[in-house]
């Protein structure tokens, strides 16, 4: 591969910079689950980075798809722009990232329609993906480590984290949506649940941070076993309590 390690990272570090790196405590999302996967070929690499959460703003859970890469596959097109020149900027200003949003949770009477950010009082189930989920009770929280901020009233946030600890694999994005952006030669090589993200709004970079230092050598020599991280996880939603604060 002609892409060095450095390479890549001043990559990641200027998507940091222009916040188009997942921040994981994003001010208007409150974080439930994440994953990363590593593809690379003997010329190329993607970065996927895959975050579950909630934003008020956005009224409905989703699952957000953070793409990084030398050649990126899928981009969006210039029909979804207002102009030519529009699509141009976009490109110009993000040639090695891309992203989109894929919506697991069906939109329904679950939620409370006058506060989306509350379960509807009479709420018992949600549809995730083609299963009826059934709503836990208050107790049932308490058992995944979800303190209520209201007992009677559980908001769509505590639902999210509720559904990441027993559905992981339903809230966040399948194979097919994983690789919506990776060219389709691109071999996965690596699939993280968990790993040592940076503070992206305290302006640390991925280059700080020794997962992306050992993960770039893993898409440069295509060995795995240079991902051999001494520093905990701090992927957990509990480590980023200032998500969706705003």
């Amino acid at each position: 591969m002609d892409w060095t390690s450095n390479q890549i990272l001043k990559i990641l570090d200027d998507c940091c910079k222009a916040f188009t790196f997942p921040a994981m405590d994003n001010g208007y999302v409150y974080l439930a689950a994440s994953r990363l996967a590593l593809f690379r070929s003997e010329k190329e690499w993607a970065v996927v980075i895959e975050v579950f959460g909630f934003s008020p703003r956005a009224g409905i859970p989703d699952t957000s798809v953070y793409t990084f890469g030398s050649n990126l596959h899928n981009r969006k097109t210039p029909e979804q722009y207002v102009n030519r020149k529009a699509y141009e900027n976009y490109l110009r200003s993000n040639p090695n990232n891309e992203f989109y949003s894929v919506y697991p949770i069906g939109e329904g009477p679950w939620q409370d329609s006058s506060n989306l950010e509350l379960l509807a009082e009479n709420a018992t189930e949600l549809r995730l993906r083609d299963e009826v989920v059934p709503l836990p009770s208050q107790d049932i929280y308490k058992t995944h480590g979800i303190e209520l901020q209201e007992r009677d009233n559980p908001r769509v946030f505590e639902v999210c984290r509720f559904l990441a600890a027993t559905k992981r694999e339903r809230v966040l994005g399948t194979p097919q949506e994983r690789r919506t952006n990776v060219h389709p030669e691109l071999e996965q090589v690596l699939q993280l649940e968990e790993w040592e993200h940076p503070d992206i709004i305290s302006n640390q970079r991925a280059s700080d941070t020794e997962t992306f230092q050992q993960l770039t050598e893993t898409l440069v020599t295509g060995d795995v076993g240079k991902y051999r991280p001494s520093r905990l996880p701090n992927t957990h939603w509990r480590n980023w309590p200032e998500g969706g604060a705003l």
